[in-house]
């Protein structure tokens, strides 16, 4: 019985949970309208999340393009088809790791650096004393960095699917011989908008409206406590990892059937 009230325990815990983060979200958009006025809150965010974050994202997308070069050639070259690696390489980020690693990474770093934000603004009583002074806190801090995080996630997984795209380029033409002209008629050829292209799009866009939500929820929910805010730093990574790799297998599995 004590192993049965433990689970009962739990999934009443995660469906008040779930409850809270939908209030929590519905109340974050219904104050997000106004910002399309007061867009320099929005700016300062944009900065803070994407601008920061590109360098990592940049470093990571330019290896990755150079490790599926090189796999890629090392498997093409069984079957002659070497020259088929620039559209390997261009389907593989545009399609899965370039939304998916970028958001993953968008989670490690900018998820995190939100959730520890808003959690030490509410363990320090900030939070309290902008309610005090007649301002809403959700409007004035939560939402400007859940609509920064939305705009910035989709333009990092497109740098993410170029510039990996350019690392692929350097490693096949520039140190395995490929051809130039093969590797980018190739690409050119072989990858759709409809089918590709706006797969990518669709889920980067989700991708960083999950992420951002679950990030600014933790931080906003968390006990107000430094061991409270590292839990649920803790917990934005871990929930926004898995809610990414299932939401890209259910999106990958509509747009392959719709698009």
């Amino acid at each position: 019985m004590q192993a049965v009230r433990q689970l009962g325990a739990g999934v009443l815990n995660m469906l008040q949970g779930l409850g809270r983060s939908s209030l929590f979200l519905f109340n974050t958009l219904a104050r997000t309208p106004p910002l399309l006025l007061r867009f320099k809150l929005v700016n300062q965010q944009i900065y803070s999340i994407g601008v920061l974050t590109f360098f990592i994202i940049a470093l990571a997308s330019f290896f990755v393009g150079m490790v599926l070069a090189l796999q890629g050639i090392n498997t093409l070259q069984r079957f002659g088809a070497e020259e088929s690696v620039g559209l390997l390489v261009a389907l593989s980020l545009v399609r899965e790791l370039g939304p998916v690693v970028t958001a993953l990474l968008f989670a490690g770093r900018a998820g995190t650096a939100l959730t520890a934000e808003i959690g030490l603004m509410k363990s320090t009583e900030q939070l309290t004393a902008i309610e005090m002074m007649a301002i809403d806190p959700v409007a004035r801090i939560v939402a400007p960095r859940l609509l920064g995080g939305f705009i910035s996630m989709p333009i990092l997984a497109m740098a993410f699917s170029v510039i990996g795209v350019a690392g692929g380029y350097l490693v096949a033409v520039g140190l395995m011989g490929v051809d130039a002209g093969a590797f980018w008629s190739q690409m050119q050829a072989g990858t759709e908008f409809g089918t590709d292209i706006l797969s990518g799009i669709i889920k980067s866009i989700v991708f960083g409206f999950v992420v951002t939500w679950i990030a600014v929820f933790q931080g906003y929910d968390c006990v107000p406590t430094p061991e409270g805010v590292s839990r649920a730093t803790n917990r934005t990574v871990v929930y926004s990892s898995l809610a990414v790799l299932m939401l890209d297998f259910i999106i990958t599995a509509l747009t392959l059937n719709s698009l």
